[in-house]
């Protein structure tokens, strides 16, 4: 792995590092290529219940590369629809892997960084985190994350925000939705850690599933048939070895096979 993307696993939990300090840990074409092909690679290893996803230096992310977004500039309709893509094809394989995700906010999110942070399940940050989807400033939108950043915080807030391309601190990305703490710089990895040990508490397929639960749940507006989905789904589980494992332990009153020690 590059050192622009670090890829640490400790036990079931990987640790993904965005590592361009110097450019903030702005996007280009590579980076975005090689944390696809991360949440790829975790997304079928088996032994991975966790995923952390953070920024080395001072910035969480700064969006996108300005050199990156020269060269763009001058390239073709054809050549930015390509490489939009693939932007899009990251924010979904985050937004859809099947582990839990965790965003550790230590400092600037902008553009794109905001959509890795809601496209994570679970977002902690600090005080002094910075936030902006800056792109009308240069007669652009946040067009390939607004299906997750409109997820995230709703399309009203989303109206705004696209809009006036304000920026806005922890407090506000706490109150519209966007973080779901946050907690002096001191404690944050504390704060990470408390939501990893609840996650490895949790069935892996149940926690697998959950983010699909609420997809499909969000999404579908024909209550009949999310009535006999959801039937459906919660039969499959009762009945499958971890929902069978997971009962037996609560009705014996020990821990699941599957819970961290």
């Amino acid at each position: 792995m590059s050192d622009v993307l670090i890829l640490e696993r400790h036990g079931a939990v990987a640790r993904l590092r965005l590592d361009r300090p110097e450019l903030h840990n702005a996007f280009d074409a590579d980076l975005i290529q090689r944390l696809t092909s991360a949440l790829e690679e975790l997304a079928h290893d088996a032994a991975i219940r966790v995923v952390v996803l953070e920024g080395g230096g001072a910035s969480f992310s700064a969006g996108a590369d300005l050199n990156w977004m020269r060269g763009m500039a001058s390239a073709s309709e054809a050549a930015n629809r390509d490489d939009a893509l693939a932007l899009a094809r990251l924010m979904r394989t985050l937004d859809e892997l099947p582990k839990p995700t965790i965003a550790r906010v230590h400092g600037a999110a902008f553009g794109g960084g905001v959509g890795l942070v809601a496209c994570c399940d679970i977002a902690i940050g600090v005080p002094a985190a910075k936030f902006g989807l800056t792109e009308s400033r240069l007669g652009l939108l946040p067009a390939v994350i607004s299906p997750y950043v409109i997820a995230a915080i709703g399309a009203r807030q989303a109206r705004r925000w696209f809009a006036s391309a304000e920026v806005f601190d922890a407090d506000e990305a706490l109150r519209i939705g966007l973080l779901h703490a946050v907690v002096e710089a001191d404690r944050l990895d504390e704060a990470v850690q408390r939501q990893v040990a609840l996650l490895l508490k949790a069935g892996p397929h149940a926690a697998a599933d959950a983010k699909r639960l609420v997809r499909t749940v969000a999404s579908t507006s024909e209550r009949d048939r999310l009535d006999h989905d959801n039937a459906a789904l919660i039969a499959a589980l009762r009945v499958s070895a971890e929902g069978q494992e997971g009962l037996a332990a609560f009705l014996d009153k020990r821990p699941p096979a599957w819970a961290a020690q």
